[in-house]
C-alpha cells in the first residue's frame, strides 16, 4: 500500500522518503525490510525504515570539508550517475540506488531534525507514555509513535507502524495467540493502548486528522474457540475487525458483522481489496485507474477485484 502510494502520488517533502515503515521497537526478524518492500513496482518506492530508538546517524559533513567543495563534490556525483545510469538504461535497481544516495544527500537535516525529540513538551511524552519507565517496551513504542506524527507533520505520504511482534525473550510473545491468549493480550494491550490513543489525540489536536487517514489493521482474527492443548486460539480468516479514523470516515459507524458464533463474517462481507480500494479512493487515487505494467499486462493494487465501500465515507 505504501509503495503504490509512493508510485502514485510522489513526494511532498523533497528532503524525506515518500513512504517510511517504523518497526516494532524490539526489531525482530518478522518485521523486516520484506514488510515494507516495492513488490514488483519499481525499487525506488519501497519504504525506508525509521526508528525512534535507533537515531538517524549523524549525516553531517566533516567540518574540514567546506559548503563549496560539497556541493562541487555531489555535482560530480550526479554526473557520473547519469552517465552510469545512461549506459544501463532500464535499469530500475540503479536508478533506485542512485535515487537513495541523492535523498540521502537531501536528509541530512531533514532527518536529523525530525528524529530530534528535544523539542516535545513534557506534556506530549507523557500524553504518549514515552517518558514511563515502569514499561520500557510501551515507552519505546509509545516514542515510534511520536516520530510517526512528526513525519506526518512534515508532509511524508504514508507512515506504516508496527506494533507487537514476536519477542518472547522479553517475556512478552506475540499478538499471535496461540498458546496463552490471555498472558500475551494483557502484556500486549499495556503497551499498545496509551501510545496509539495519544497519537490520535495529538493528530487531532495539532489539525492533522483533517487530511490524515488512520488505518489500524491485522493480518486475521482468533477463533471464537480455544485451540486444542493450548490456553490460546487459532488464526480466523473469516471473520475480524480492521477500524479508521480521520479524514472522509464516518465517525461512531460500523460496517459488517460476524455469525452469533463471532466465526464468520455474513453481513456486508468485505476483502482485502474492498479495503485497499476504499483507502486509495480516501487519498483520492481511483484504484482501477492506479495500474503499473508487469509480467505483460497492466496490474492493480486491488488486482481485478474490489469495490470502495461507501456506506464508510462521511
Amino acid at each position: 500500500m505504501g509503495a503504490w502510494t509512493s508510485y502514485a502520488l510522489g513526494s511532498a517533502c523533497r528532503d524525506l522518503p515518500a513512504f517510511v515503515a517504523i518497526p516494532d521497537p524490539r526489531g525482530v526478524p518478522q518485521v523486516g525490510p520484506r514488510q515494507w518492500s516495492s513488490g514488483f513496482l519499481p525499487a525506488d518506492f519501497q519504504g525506508t525504515a525509521f526508528s525512534a530508538d535507533k537515531p538517524i546517524p549523524n549525516l553531517q559533513r566533516p567540518e574540514a570539508i567546506g559548503p563549496e567543495t560539497d556541493q562541487a563534490t555531489r555535482e560530480f556525483m550526479r554526473l557520473l550517475n547519469d552517465r552510469h545510469l545512461a549506459a544501463h538504461p532500464g535499469d530500475g535497481d540503479l536508478a533506485a540506488r542512485i535515487a537513495s544516495y541523492e535523498l540521502a544527500a537531501r536528509m541530512q537535516l531533514a532527518a536529523a531534525g525530525v528524529s530530534d525529540f528535544s523539542g516535545e513538551p513534557a506534556s506530549i511524552l507523557r500524553l504518549y507514555g514515552a517518558d514511563d519507565s515502569s514499561n520500557p517496551l510501551r515507552a519505546r513504542f509509545a516514542r515510534n509513535c511520536i516520530l510517526a506524527r512528526r513525519l506526518l507533520e512534515r508532509d511524508v505520504r504514508f507512515v506504516q507502524l508496527f506494533n507487537g511482534a514476536y519477542a518472547m525473550g522479553e517475556g512478552v510473545g506475540n499478538w499471535d495467540g496461540h498458546k496463552s491468549l490471555r498472558d500475551q493480550y494483557t502484556k500486549h494491550a499495556a503497551i499498545l493502548d496509551q501510545p496509539v490513543a495519544a497519537l490520535l489525540t495529538d493528530l487531532r489536536a495539532r489539525g492533522l486528522m483533517e487530511d490524515t487517514v488512520v488505518a489500524f489493521v491485522t493480518e486475521f482474527g482468533r477463533m471464537p474457540t480455544f485451540q486444542k492443548g493450548a490456553n490460546g486460539r487459532d488464526h480466523n480468516p473469516h471473520g475480524f475487525t480492521v477500524w479508521l479514523a480521520g479524514a472522509g470516515v464516518k465517525a461512531g459507524f460500523s460496517h459488517g458483522q460476524t455469525d452469533d458464533f463471532g466465526y464468520r463474517a455474513v453481513s456486508d462481507v468485505t476483502t482485502i481489496y474492498d479495503l485497499h480500494a476504499t483507502l486509495l479512493h480516501l487519498i483520492g487515487l481511483d484504484h482501477e485507474l492506479l495500474t503499473y505494467y508487469h509480467n505483460g499486462i497492466e496490474r492493480r493494487l486491488t488486482d481485478v477485484h474490489g469495490h470502495v465501500i461507501q456506506s464508510i465515507l462521511a
